[in-house]
């Protein structure tokens, strides 16, 4: 039977009231599909990234990270395989694209090609893997900044009415935060300071009748970037305040060998003794004061994730703006 170009039963009429009743109703739902289906995938390539970094940072920055490393680092990853899953899937979906733009593509009813677009996979997968990584490094500053001195303080002891002149470094060596006898200070004339980039700043800590003639200078305060180094003026810390008389012990293992270099260098200046020099941070209040490192570190979490959700929803607002002009936002 020899049908003409306006046939009704013609394969491919444009004229809509020639299409069959099925090909009518079935592009507007399809149409409907794919927007719906677009807007499920904006909204997990902005929330999936945000949350495994928000997962990520905090099992590396808290307590999970300092009392149980092992489990930290099997939620570590326990993300990345998250990560690889989607790039598993990304990679094939740029196969299955590959296949299509060969020719080798499979058709549904209606004349509707079966695969879709890999753009947001890919994109998803980059942003994920961008996540994760940005989450450990910025867990692990927060864990060695902030959260671990704060953990490691709170695990020593609290001391108080120590007296330098007679008390002895192997004596206090588990203290973590020390308050001193009344008629305690800083001897400023006998400080000293360090330079290895940083300068590292370093003052006895003397009571008693005769503070220059202490058998052993054990306690020393110390701080960064708040003394020549070659002259004695020490200015750290509360070195001002007439009520300062604690220390909160230095936790920072990278910088006591610096300090200790400092000590070394007053004891052959001065002509002094230091057998077991243990180092604070000189303050009226270590009690109250450790907890600047627990607020700290919290308030590092919270200004990370927020910057990430809206570097995130910047990414995602680029991407959508990209796949629109490429015509696969679909």
């Amino acid at each position: 039977m020899n049908y003409s170009a306006g046939h009704p039963g013609m394969y491919g009429s444009s004229d809509p009231v020639l299409q069959t009743p099925m090909m009518a109703q079935k592009r507007p739902f399809m149409r409907g599909l794919r927007q719906s289906l677009n807007g499920v995938a904006i909204l997990m390539s902005l929330f999936c990234p945000w949350l495994l970094f928000c997962v990520i940072h905090w099992a590396m920055s808290f307590s999970l990270h300092y009392k149980n490393p092992f489990a930290c680092y099997l939620v570590v990853l326990s993300g990345l395989c998250v990560v690889a899953v989607l790039g598993f899937c990304a990679f094939d979906a740029i196969k299955n694209k590959r296949k299509a733009s060969s020719g080798q593509m499979q058709f549904v009813a209606g004349g509707e090609v079966s695969y879709h677009e890999p753009t947001w996979i890919i994109f998803m997968f980059v942003t994920c893997l961008l996540a994760w990584l940005l989450g450990l490094v910025a867990g692990d500053v927060n864990f060695y900044t902030n959260m671990e001195p704060f953990y490691d303080v709170s695990n020593l002891n609290t001391y108080r009415n120590v007296d330098p002149s007679t008390m002895r470094g192997t004596q206090l060596m588990d203290a973590g935060r020390i308050t001193f006898t009344a008629d305690t200070k800083l001897d400023v004339t006998m400080s000293m300071g360090f330079k290895n980039l940083d300068v590292y700043c370093v003052a006895p800590i003397v009571s008693g009748k005769d503070p220059k003639h202490l058998a052993s200078y054990d306690f020393w305060a110390v701080g960064m970037n708040c003394c020549s180094g070659s002259r004695a003026d020490f200015h750290c810390g509360e070195f001002n305040n007439a009520r300062a008389a604690a220390g909160l012990r230095l936790m920072r293992d990278d910088q006591r060998p610096f300090y200790r270099l400092a000590v070394q260098q007053a004891e052959a200046a001065y002509r002094i003794r230091a057998c077991h020099p243990l180092f604070f941070h000189w303050m009226a209040d270590p009690i109250n004061n450790v907890e600047t490192y627990s607020d700290e570190g919290i308030r590092w979490y919270f200004v990370a994730i927020f910057m990430h959700f809206a570097f995130q929803l910047f990414l995602v607002c680029i991407a959508c703006l990209g796949f629109s002009k490429m015509g696969t936002l679909a």
